[in-house]
């Protein structure tokens, strides 16, 4: 059973850690925004799954926002009752250092499940569903826009295409028109039009370009500035749309399951189990750390310890990003550093804590 006091730390520090969440969420998603954007400006996929993509990509990220909206959600919630003297009468009506640690033991629970759950399952499948979300819409021209009857601008300023009808999986075309400027390898600027009575859309073994395929028709090359026309009759045009830049290198070993990862015995496969294993203990030790850090007297400056807690915390996290990659160049081959890093920092932040409510010695009165 909660008491009352128990209940009044949960609710403070579910308000704030919360709100951590959401300001944290906002910045990220800000940051991921433009870079989606960029990469549907580059064509690599089209506009109508941008923010599935979105959603999908911050998803992924939560695995590290968590742990860092934990730690400065304690910090915050700590730091305010100590400069608002609200601990120190906690203290003086003979609250100790278990009336802190019950509630701070229920939202490290709920953390570790919460950062367990990301790190293990929820991150790879959101990774995993925006490739094949963002490989399903390049395989799909209807994902582009296209509508029977309509000029539409392909991405990735492949040209403009009209076709009069449209399969229901927009895969087979009707009759089709596709202009696109081209410039030649003397820099001279070529304007190459095609028609077809019918067309099918298919990309490459990897999806990594899209071709249109047209049937029965006439292509046209036309040199800008010049008369030398071609005009030339065909049976089978294939034509490219677009290539697919992107400036995001697929990671399959983010991608696999736990089960398939357990399986895999590469070094990016060692190094991405040991983080995913590693996140919610560094969550556990952020937490322990918050609590001696968090502690300062009304005179001291708002955020002079959270400057210091962010520094600490980026210092943590990149000693960690350098375990990992040891552990992905195969000069490692456990994840023992990385375990044993998040175990010494659980526990130096521990011995504070206790230092902090250790009962002191009187001092001997003068003679």
């Amino acid at each position: 059973m909660l008491s009352i006091l128990d209940r009044y730390f949960l609710r403070e520090l579910g308000t704030t850690i919360g709100a951590t969440v959401v300001v944290l969420l906002v910045i990220m998603a800000g940051t991921t925004f433009a870079h989606v954007l960029e990469q549907v400006a580059k064509g690599s996929f089209p506009a109508s799954v941008m923010f599935q993509v979105l959603g999908l990509n911050m998803v992924d990220t939560l695995s590290s926002m968590l742990p860092l909206a934990g730690f400065l959600g304690v910090l915050q919630t700590f730091g305010r009752m100590y400069r608002e003297s609200e601990m120190h009468v906690l203290a003086s009506s003979g609250m100790g250092m278990g009336g802190l640690l019950r509630p701070m033991a229920i939202v490290a629970v709920i953390m570790l499940v919460l950062v367990s759950a990301v790190s293990m399952w929820l991150g790879p499948w959101s990774a995993r569903t925006s490739d094949n979300l963002v490989a399903a819409a390049n395989r799909s021209i209807i994902a582009a826009g296209l509508d029977a009857g309509r000029f539409t601008e392909l991405p990735g300023k492949g040209g403009i295409i009209l076709v009069d009808t449209l399969s229901r999986d927009g895969q087979k075309l009707g009759r089709t028109f596709i202009a696109a400027e081209r410039t030649n390898k003397d820099g001279s600027l070529v304007m190459k039009m095609a028609t077809g009575q019918h067309g099918n859309l298919y990309s490459n073994s990897d999806s990594s370009n899209r071709y249109l395929a047209l049937y029965d028709g006439w292509q046209y090359e036309i040199p800008l500035g010049a008369d030398n026309w071609r005009r030339m009759k065909y049976e089978r045009n294939d034509s490219a749309l677009s290539a697919i830049q992107s400036d995001d290198e697929t990671d399959p070993i983010h991608n696999l399951d736990m089960s398939d990862l357990l399986r895999n015995t590469t070094p990016d496969a060692r190094a991405e189990f040991a983080w995913r294993t590693v996140v919610p203990l560094m969550t556990l030790a952020l937490l322990m750390l918050a609590m001696p850090l968090s502690k300062q007297t009304p005179r001291e400056p708002r955020y002079g310890r959270m400057l210091i807690a962010v520094l600490g915390f980026f210092l943590y996290y990149n000693l960690l990003a350098l375990c990992r990659g040891q552990l992905a160049k195969g000069h490692w081959h456990h994840a023992t550093p990385m375990w044993l890093l998040s175990l010494g920092l659980f526990a130096i932040a521990a011995w504070n804590f206790r230092n902090q409510y250790a009962a002191r010695a009187p001092r001997k009165a003068r003679a």
